[in-house]
């Protein structure tokens, strides 16, 4: 009897137990994987796996209590070695490949002397962590950015400065994001680490072609909500403009709380009684030291176009309205977010509204005033449960008095020529997670653009589209929210700014591909030329990097002249102007031409709600 026993309990532990040691095993190999820690840890996993198995065999004759030991001691390891499962905090440096080669001549620049390093074919030079400000750190903290202190001797900018104060997210949760972009699961079990960051953040990185001198120059605002984000991002590094001719620099400001706080203690403190913009005016600030160092990098100082995404893209369209950006450049790119409109949906909030945040943030933080705000250290600081995303109408950086589109009817706008556009998923991204567990069906639909617009408008809203909404409401609710927040500002942007006399070049990113698609900064590492540099290189095929080949042309084109048609690449499509509602659009896709305005209809109804929420 108890040898049947014996057998019976082998014959379930060697059916149980493969099972569950292929199930921890998987379960272990996808969670080190998204994790994105060092592949020691991982490696230190697979063996206490291993581990468990050998002595859970060596042990299956022995009483219970013995064969749970292997168990309580994977357990402990696993506690031990998960929290280390998590990506390390790196200086990024300024090229990747292994050759590194000094530039042999140091650059002057009005504060001192810069050296740099080569890109690998050694025809760009990259000055990567150059100050452009002094650090807006203690008494400096939410104070309009001055100059740097000029420094002896020779400044090594082979190595990208930290990226501004931000909240650390979670590396699972964001592998997990990546791989609903990635339409699946692409192991590669290397650890992806995470640049350093520090309240010290105010530096710019320069890319030029070797022996530069008087080039046109693309200043690039990187986006993220205007709460986190990075200057090194490889989707847009320069090498592809600076070999196209340009000298591309690209600029860390201040994020979040430390960009754009509010406080009514700092209009009195303030010079310029202003309050909730400074990485606005880090970004001016980046100008202004552009147009003064231009001649010293080989750059022309009146040749400058300023371009960005998402929220970069916003701040663009803030700079183009603002007095102080006044002569500071001459061309506007936007991808993918305004503030020109009647009522921007997001970036953009009431002055009162800022203050009211600020006042919270002081309560939150257990400060009475200003002196003690500023001694409460950044890393607790950035933990802040209060949302800082938004510029704000502060009389000094951006008007009080006049709307944008008031800006544009006086010409006092401070772009010539605009180059503007949308993807086709903008809000999938931010739409997707917060209705996960109950996605948009045709039961739904309704209630959440009531939410959104009201019941009169959602109803218009609902009858426009309900053959796609019978079709599918999902993807229909998910194109509405991305027309009303990213689309028709565009479409208002590009109105107002053509309607005033700037020439205004409008497009849509519609090339679907293996990674972010048509999502929102899909159309980024395209139209810089980073697609290499993505890490994604399963996501595209020679289409991708013929569209990338065209979009490269023609953004640089329209960096160096104003007109995206007179570039280098032949054969291609000329992209007409945007003169009125209706006008011509360029389609960036698996074609590359003119293509019809799918939202025409829904712009109306938006405008329609919008004027409704303004005040009378």
């Amino acid at each position: 009897m108890e040898e049947k026993t014996q057998k019976k309990k082998h014959i379930g532990f060697w059916i149980a137990f493969p099972i569950g040691f292929l199930l921890i095993a998987a379960l272990l190999i996808f969670y080190f994987d998204l994790a994105n820690g060092p592949i020691i840890v991982f490696i230190l996993a697979l063996l206490c796996l291993v581990a468990l198995a050998v002595t859970s065999i060596l042990l299956i004759n022995k009483k219970k209590r013995w064969r749970l030991i292997p168990w309580g001691a994977f357990i402990l390891s696993m506690a031990t070695l998960l929290p280390l499962a998590r990506p390390s905090v790196e200086v990024f440096p300024a090229v990747t490949h292994s050759n590194v080669v000094k530039v042999e001549n140091t650059l002057k620049l009005r504060d001192g002397l810069v050296q740099g390093v080569y890109s690998e074919d050694g025809q760009v030079e990259v000055y990567a962590g150059i100050p452009y400000a002094a650090p807006p750190i203690g008494e400096r903290r939410w104070k309009e950015p001055i100059d740097p202190t000029p420094w002896e001797g020779v400044r090594d900018c082979s190595v990208f400065a930290p990226r501004s104060m931000q909240p650390i997210s979670n590396s699972v949760t964001d592998s997990l994001v990546d791989m609903y972009a990635e339409k699946g699961w692409h192991p590669d079990y290397a650890m992806h680490p995470l640049q350093n960051m520090s309240e010290d953040s105010l530096y710019l990185n320069v890319w030029r072609p070797k022996n530069a001198e008087n080039l046109p120059i693309l200043v690039y605002i990187h986006g993220g909500s205007l709460t986190k984000g990075s200057s090194a991002s490889p989707d847009i590094n320069g090498e592809a403009m600076a070999h196209k001719g340009l000298i591309m620099i690209t600029v860390q400001y201040r994020l979040g709380v430390f960009g754009y706080f509010a406080h009514p203690d700092l209009i009195t403190e303030s010079p310029n009684a202003t309050t909730g913009n400074y990485g606005l005016l880090d970004q001016i600030k980046a100008l202004e030291w552009v147009k003064e160092n231009a001649s010293y990098f080989g750059g022309d100082p009146n040749n400058v176009t300023v371009a960005g995404e998402s929220a970069g893209s916003s701040s663009v369209s803030a700079l183009c309205i603002s007095p102080l950006a006044h002569g500071l450049f001459q061309r506007a790119i936007g991808e993918s977010s305004s503030i020109v409109l009647e009522r921007a949906p997001h970036t953009m909030r009431p002055l009162e509204d800022a203050l009211s945040t600020g006042k919270k943030i002081m309560q939150e933080q257990g400060c009475s005033s200003l002196k003690e705000l500023r001694d409460v250290s950044a890393e607790k600081l950035v933990k802040t449960a209060f949302s800082n995303s938004s510029m704000t109408f502060d009389g000094y950086a951006l008007s009080k008095t006049k709307t944008p589109k008031e800006i544009y009817e006086a010409k006092e706008n401070n772009e010539t020529a605009l180059l503007n556009g949308y993807n086709v998923k903008e809000a999938d991204a931010f739409i997707v997670p917060q209705y996960l567990l109950s996605p948009t069906n045709k039961d739904n639909i309704l209630g959440r653009l009531e939410t959104v617009f009201g019941k009169n408008i959602a109803k218009k809203i609902y009858d426009l589209y309900l053959p796609k909404i019978e079709k599918d409401a999902f993807t229909a609710f998910n194109e509405i929210i991305s027309v009303y927040w990213f689309i028709h500002p565009h479409h208002r942007w590009s109105s107002i700014a053509a309607e005033n006399g700037v020439d205004v070049y409008r497009y849509q990113f519609t090339k679907e591909n293996g990674y972010l698609g048509t999502y929102h900064s899909g159309e980024i590492a395209y139209a810089y030329g980073n697609l290499k540099r993505t890490g994604h290189d399963f996501a595209y095929d020679q289409s991708d990097a013929q569209l990338s080949n065209a979009m490269v042309d023609y953004w640089s084109a329209f960096a160096k002249t104003g007109n995206p048609n007179s570039g280098e690449l032949l054969g291609k499509e000329n992209w007409g102007l945007y003169k009125t509602v209706g006008d011509y659009i360029m389609e960036f896709g698996s074609r590359v031409g003119r293509m019809d305005d799918a939202y025409a209809g829904l712009y109306p109804i938006i405008d329609e709600y919008i004027a409704s929420k303004q005040p009378n």
